[in-house]
């Protein structure tokens, strides 16, 4: 095909209405939101996924750290990653707090990075219990190591640990995007605001959903599908979804819960209690409860017996 036949082609496409039609709808689209003017920039999930990426590295230098990295320049390393991370979540955070349009952002949003940073042992802390956990509890696991590196529960933790500092701290758009990342690398997904304990393990993992409300203890233990969600969702006068409101599970201490058990409504599930695989439960249950499927009973009826 020649140059003058191409353009032929290209003139075809419509280019020129099409794209006075999307500048018609984006306008219509600002106006609808109440924003006549550009919107600011929204936080990037591909500098936030390098910024993870990092902070893992910060985390378990060792293990998730430069390969060559000695003991000696273990600190250089951290403390130089750690600089440069900062500087680019802060960004990030500035870009949330200018967004919803708060006041002073870029004062909120050192505040908020300093004060993330500063949680960062407590972090650590948490994921060393998390992977302890998970060591202990899966025979398959052969070193703590290997479930580091190797556990997609694991790398959901780790993000959430990070997420869930950020959204109590003032930049739950960007914890959300945290946990978005870890939902699409794991198929597990956690909402950032969720209240996890110590020593926290999700075996398998894919396809578990925990809501944002949903408070767990320490020492609790997920498979496969469980879903910790919500029983309904209010709504105001005008048909509106209530924000905010309380409605997952609170999973007390020492809990287990098998593959594909659905847990909804704000509902308490007691401490040392064990949920059986594919359960449906809207009820609280007392501490000690094991809670199974009802038994399939098969009878021969004849004549109409038991209809």
């Amino acid at each position: 095909m020649n140059d003058s036949s191409y353009q032929a082609v290209k003139q075809d496409w419509g280019v020129d209405e099409l794209v006075v039609r999307l500048r018609h709808l984006r306008v219509q689209s600002l106006e609808t939101r109440h924003r006549r003017d550009k919107p600011p920039k929204l936080p990037s999930r591909k500098e936030l996924q390098k910024i993870l990426d990092g902070l893992g590295a910060v985390l378990f230098p060792n293990r998730l750290g430069l390969p060559d990295v000695n003991d000696e320049g273990i600190d250089y390393f951290v403390g130089h990653t750690l600089d440069t991370l900062l500087r680019e979540l802060f960004k990030q955070i500035r870009r949330e707090l200018q967004f919803i349009a708060v006041e002073e952002p870029y004062q909120q949003a050192v505040a908020i990075t300093r004060e993330f940073a500063g949680r960062l042992p407590e972090i650590r802390t948490l994921l060393d219990s998390d992977i302890q956990a998970a060591y202990e509890g899966d025979p398959a696991a052969r070193s703590s190591d290997e479930v580091l590196v190797c556990y997609p529960g694991i790398t959901a933790i780790i993000h959430h640990r990070l997420a869930h500092i950020l959204h109590q701290l003032g930049a739950p758009l960007v914890a959300r995007i945290i946990s978005e990342i870890a939902h699409s690398a794991t198929g597990i997904d956690i909402h950032p605001g969720a209240q996890i304990g110590e020593s926290f393990f999700i075996d398998h993992g894919t396809g578990v959903v925990i809501g944002e409300t949903a408070v767990l203890g320490r020492h609790v233990r997920l498979y496969q599908a469980v879903t910790l969600g919500a029983k309904r969702f209010q709504k105001d006068d005008n048909g509106i979804l209530v924000k905010g409101n309380v409605r997952h599970p609170i999973v007390e201490d020492d809990v287990v819960i098998y593959a594909g058990a659905t847990i909804l409504g704000r509902i308490t599930i007691g401490r040392g209690s064990t949920i059986g695989g594919n359960v449906w439960l809207t009820h609280s249950v007392s501490p000690g409860s094991n809670i199974t499927q009802a038994h399939v009973r098969s009878e021969l009826f004849q004549d109409g017996a038991g209809i």
